[in-house]
């Protein structure tokens, strides 16, 4: 549900975006029937059954595969363990370029895929690992086991990891209205707004595009801050992805903030974000 409405709460497409993804649906014969442009973000989730061509695009005549139907827009990968680990590891040139290329004998095709991938799974095979009413009957070989299944490097390549306990009744039947979509997706656009001003004249438009030449420019962190960076790669062992990850994710919630500089609860915030990098049985 929830990676179902994030569509709703990024900015909307600008024109040039909605070019690009017309494009490739175009290619693909999927245009819808009633426009002549893509106007809404797109959304796909395929089956874990995907092979890794339709995935990354392929076959005797390359065509796009989801990831570039998923340009500016989200992926979506539910039970993320279950699909093949050669499907995933194919996601790792995507995830950083931003775009695929397709070799064949007679000619090479560069496809953009620059999307939100969000993927879901249970913290153990059997689902109660940090369930406080039910007791979890997964040994540590078979939490490592399932965990496998996603590599480090990849996982390396996910910004934000999080954990999402189980709804209680009170909560489900609460009537208190929450924030409303509209109202976040104002508070996101805010955000965007300023990246693309502090970016201008880069070709980079939003902070998760950021190489470590921007990072050192547009990430710099005050002592307590660096402290606490200091704290979290001895203990969790972080690797320099991760590293820099955890700067662009506090640029963005200081960005959210409307504040200028990272400060430490921003640091903080963004090393919380970081849960499967933890041991598996802390």
């Amino acid at each position: 549900m929830l990676a179902q409405r994030l569509p709703t709460i990024l900015p909307d497409l600008t024109f040039e975006e909605a070019i690009e993804t017309t494009k490739v649906y175009s290619v693909t014969g999927l245009m819808p029937s009633e426009g002549t442009i893509i106007t809404t973000r797109p959304f796909r989730s395929p089956h874990h059954t995907i092979s890794d061509a339709g995935l990354i695009g392929g076959g005797h005549i390359p065509r796009p595969g989801e990831v570039s139907l998923a340009h500016n827009g989200v992926l979506f990968l539910d039970e993320l363990p279950e699909f093949k680990k050669n499907v995933l590891e194919v996601l790792r040139q995507p995830l950083e370029d931003g775009k695929v290329t397709i070799t064949r004998a007679t000619t090479s095709i560069t496809y953009p895929a620059r999307f939100m991938m969000v993927g879901a799974m249970n913290p153990c095979p059997c689902g109660y690992r940090t369930d406080p009413k039910h007791e979890c009957t997964c040994t540590y070989g078979d939490i490592r086991r399932y965990r496998s299944k996603v590599s480090g490097p990849l996982l390396d390549r996910i910004d934000i990891h999080i954990e999402i306990p189980a709804v209680r009744y009170r909560e489900l039947s609460a009537i208190t209205p929450g924030e409303s979509s509209e109202l976040i997706r104002d508070r996101v656009s805010k955000a965007r707004k300023v990246q693309v001003s502090r970016f201008k004249g880069k070709n980079i438009y939003f902070n998760s595009q950021m190489t470590s030449r921007h990072i050192k420019k547009y990430c710099q962190v005050d002592q307590d801050s660096h402290r606490l960076l200091e704290q979290a790669i001895d203990k969790l062992g972080l690797s320099a992805r991760a590293y820099n990850r955890i700067l662009k994710i506090a640029r963005t919630i200081a960005d959210l903030e409307g504040k200028e500089n990272i400060l430490s609860h921003h640091i903080a915030e963004a090393i919380q974000y970081r849960t499967l990098d933890r041991k598996v049985m802390e």
